[in-house]
């Protein structure tokens, strides 16, 4: 594999590290993976954001980093494999464009290296996305680790997808999370395998006590979202729309969330606008609407939420 140059951080950029494939959805092909999704929504809302993932050396890993370039995510740090092809899923939708996903192992998004590039821009980042489905392999699971030991924001999507939903795992990442996103069914199933409340409020109040979480965000799909924050409850109803598919809506939720939080909105405020957000992808077809601006916008202003120190 031929080394790329890696360019200096951008000013407050955000990194989101994990899979990055394409969506078989009934209506045709589409990008998605939920870090990706989650970048992608991050710039089209004025923040920088880098994707740190690893694609095959073929045709559909090449359109990738086009269409990336496009909506304004930085590229540079996506490794090619020339052993391991492109991630990709195939997705089925029931009657009310709930997704059920089957994602072909292995691809290439198993293997995202380290690297002292990798971790010097980690090391400068204002905020790391990750979720768990980028840990089902040892080597990305290595990786992913390793970027813990920033002392930027760290932002876990628990985004369980059976059979790789492993427990150790979500403790582990959960015990390094400043701020995390979870649906209502992985709240259910966290509650399970820890020993929480199977409310919400007190489930979500719960992780805040036991690992350490001063954000903590559960998705209730057409009912809304609820967030502690900071010690501060919030809660937001769901907005009717005509649903085509699912797909992305919690990612582009979590982007919107993050910005919101990030540039001083008030938690209420900003649990609100990522919830019109949410509801806008679901209108859409795919997990990153065509007609969002791929332009780049002024950066916010900064703003620090409270987070844990990187740990070696």
């Amino acid at each position: 594999m031929a080394k790329s140059s890696v360019a200096p951080a951008a000013p407050s950029e955000i990194l989101c590290v994990g899979e990055v494939l394409w969506d078989s959805l009934p209506s045709g092909l589409f990008l998605g993976g939920a870090p990706f999704n989650v970048a992608c929504h991050l710039r089209a809302a004025g923040m920088p954001a880098a994707m740190v993932s690893r694609i095959g050396d073929d045709r559909l890993g090449s359109e990738i980093v086009a269409r990336a370039s496009r909506f304004g995510v930085t590229v540079d740090l996506i490794q090619v494999d020339e052993r391991l092809p492109t991630g990709f899923v195939s997705v089925t939708l029931d009657g009310n464009g709930v997704p059920t996903f089957d994602i072909v192992a292995p691809a290439a998004w198993d293997a995202i290296a380290s690297s002292e590039a990798l971790l010097k821009r980690a090391a400068a980042a204002r905020a790391i996305v990750f979720g768990s489905l980028a840990q089902r392999q040892a080597v990305s699971r290595a990786t992913i680790e390793q970027l813990w030991k920033s002392n930027a924001l760290m932002v876990f999507d628990v985004n369980l997808r059976p059979p790789f939903d492993d427990r150790e795992v979500v403790r582990r990442s959960l015990q390094r999370a400043d701020m995390v996103k979870m649906s209502e069914q992985e709240l259910h199933q966290l509650a399970a395998w820890f020993g929480l409340p199977s409310g919400i409020r007190e489930g979500a109040t719960a992780i805040a006590e036991q690992f350490g979480c001063a954000t903590v965000c559960v998705t209730r799909g057409d009912q809304g979202a609820s967030l502690l924050h900071e010690g501060s409850w919030n809660e937001q109803d769901g907005f009717e729309v005509e649903v085509r598919d699912t797909v992305g809506a919690g990612d582009a939720f979590l982007a919107v969330l993050l910005v919101g939080l990030l540039t001083k909105m008030t938690p209420g405020a900003a649990l609100e606008h990522a919830n019109l957000i949410g509801a806008y992808v679901v209108t859409q077809y795919g997990a990153v609407p065509t007609d969002q601006d791929a332009a780049a916008p002024p950066s916010p202003p900064a703003a620090r939420l409270p987070r844990k120190r990187g740990r070696t």
